[in-house]
């Protein structure tokens, strides 16, 4: 019997005088039928990464922009929203997160609808939504996603230093969940100090937990404070932290996809993504800091299956040849970037337990826009 596939609009990044790339993203979104995720008078949440202050690699505004006057014509009111860091950055409180979102070029005035932190003052507002997991039987949604009638996941595609592969399922697992659930994700991960460390007390200061202190030149980590949120290990300049797993790695991507089928549970047929494959860094956006991207930007994917367009990402991603002098080493098209930049994680645990709980398919017919 052949496998259902779900449809994958594509950009490119080529344009013309007659046929921009802008061009084509409007005429995808319409393709994909995300354009009317929401009617007039409902409420549509559009789930973002904003950035944190000194990251230059998440999604261009006008991008965004552009999505947010397609998506607008229906009459929905629109609002941009992501949920707060556990870590301390620019994103652990809605003040915070606010002014870091203007200041990268996110507010009222440039994008035209408000922008709502979905968790609240201090990322204590949620949900519990009931759900059919191996490990959790009840995630903690931030209660403003839960409470919109429709949602769009708009992602910045990259690596990622605890799931290999950061798109629309981390943004809309990850991403949906309150602090609490943040922590309930990441709880089956501890860092380990190695002899590279020189006391530099960089990963202290970055610690939200408190749990490292610097004794006899050498950073320690208290495993009974540690609450494994993994900041330290991408901070630490000298690279001397590693992942020291309490089980598996795929503990963590598991227990994101479990948040990401909460976050879709209400909106059956009313959910849409983009992924954008441009400025696809090695880690997180979660840091000051934005290293260079591993291959050329490849375009923009737009589907209303999570699952279809993240394995659609990561193909696409693999089949380009790499940048040489950056994080990955191999080069050539069609080797695994992701598992080359992160070799210790297995991307496709989060795809294959995706698939497995009914999120989607991870196959895909990829339609270009012309």
């Amino acid at each position: 019997m052949k496998a259902r596939r779900s449809k994958v609009y594509f950009v490119d990044m080529r344009s013309t005088a007659t046929n921009s790339q802008i061009a084509r993203l409007k005429k995808s979104l319409h393709k994909a039928g995300v354009d009317s995720l929401a009617s007039k008078g409902e409420l549509l949440a559009i789930k973002v990464h904003f950035g944190e202050l000194g990251c230059t690699s998440y999604i261009r505004p006008i991008y965004l922009k552009t999505i947010i006057d397609v998506v607008t014509q229906s009459g929905c009111l629109a609002f941009l929203t992501d949920t707060n860091t556990l870590y301390v950055g620019t994103r652990s409180n809605t003040v915070e997160h606010i002014k870091t979102a203007v200041a990268n070029g996110f507010s009222y005035a440039s994008m035209g609808v408000p922008i709502i932190i979905a968790d609240g003052l201090k990322g204590a507002n949620y949900e519990p939504v009931r759900i059919e997991g191996s490990a959790l039987g009840e995630v903690k949604i931030a209660s403003d996603i839960v409470n919109a009638d429709a949602l769009l996941v708009v992602s910045h595609v990259k690596g990622h230093e605890l799931t290999g592969l950061g798109g629309a399922l981390k943004n809309l697992g990850m991403g949906c969940g309150s602090r609490a659930g943040k922590l309930e994700m990441h709880s089956g991960m501890e860092p380990r100090i190695t002899d590279a460390c020189t006391g530099c007390s960089r990963c202290v200061k970055w610690c939200p937990a408190g749990a490292i202190k610097v004794t006899r030149k050498r950073a320690r980590i208290d495993s009974t404070r540690c609450i494994g949120c993994a900041e330290c290990i991408v901070v630490c300049p000298f690279g001397a932290i590693k992942v020291n797993w309490k089980w598996d790695a795929q503990f963590v991507q598991e227990r994101m996809v479990e948040y990401a089928a909460g976050a879709m549970k209400s909106k059956r047929g009313r959910i849409g993504f983009v992924n954008f494959v441009m400025d696809v860094s090695p880690q997180c956006d979660c840091y000051g800091f934005s290293d260079a991207s591993i291959v050329p930007d490849v375009g923009i994917l737009v589907s209303k299956d999570p699952v279809a367009i993240d394995q659609a990402s990561a193909d696409l991603i693999n089949q380009q040849v790499g940048i040489p002098e950056t994080a990955v080493t191999s080069l050539r098209a069609g080797s695994d970037k992701l598992k080359n930049i992160h070799p210790d994680i297995d991307w496709r645990i989060q795809i294959t337990y995706a698939e497995k709980l009914g999120l989607g398919t991870s196959h895909y017919q990829l339609v270009k826009l012309k």
